[in-house]
C-alpha cells in the first residue's frame, strides 16, 4: 500500500451549520464545499488546512453511521483518511495482512473519491479510511 498523504480527518458533529460557523468565525478557516452523501446518510462540509482537509460530518438519519457514532461516543474525531493510488487494491492489501475490513471493495464517497474503511478493531482503535481518485 502506498500512502501519499493524509487526505482528511473526519469529525462527527451534531449540527453542521453551528460547526461551520465555529471553524470559520473562531478558527478563521473557509468552508469550500458542503455535500450530502445520501447512501451514507451524512452531510459533509470541507475545509482545507495546508494540503489536508477537515471533513465535518452531520448525520441525516439517526440510524446512519454518524448518527450511531454520536449516540454511542458523542461528537468528535470519527476517522482519519489516507490517500492511496487505488482504494480497492489498498483494501485487498490490508486484508491480506490480516486487517478486518468494513468495505471489501471501494465505494463512492464525498468529493467523488473512491473510499473504503478498515475496521478499528484491526487498526489500534482508529477508524481508517483509504481514499483514491480511481
Amino acid at each position: 500500500m502506498n500512502i501519499s498523504h493524509i487526505e482528511h480527518i473526519g469529525i462527527a458533529v451534531e449540527n453542521l451549520q453551528e460547526a461551520i460557523k465555529y471553524y470559520e468565525d473562531v478558527l478563521g478557516m473557509s468552508c469550500y464545499a458542503v455535500e450530502e452523501v445520501v447512501d451514507q446518510k451524512v452531510k459533509t462540509a470541507f475545509f482545507l488546512v495546508g494540503t489536508t482537509k477537515i471533513e465535518l460530518l452531520e448525520s441525516t438519519s439517526p440510524d446512519g453511521p454518524i448518527g450511531k457514532f454520536i449516540e454511542k461516543k458523542g461528537p468528535g474525531i470519527h476517522h482519519i483518511a489516507f490517500a492511496v493510488n487505488n482504494a480497492t487494491e489498498a483494501l485487498q492489501q490490508a486484508e491480506a495482512k490480516g486487517v478486518t475490513l468494513i468495505d471489501k471493495v471501494s465505494r463512492k464517497g464525498a468529493e467523488g473519491l473512491n473510499i473504503g474503511f478498515l475496521h478499528p478493531k484491526s487498526t489500534m482503535g482508529v477508524l481508517t479510511e483509504l481514499c483514491s481518485k480511481q
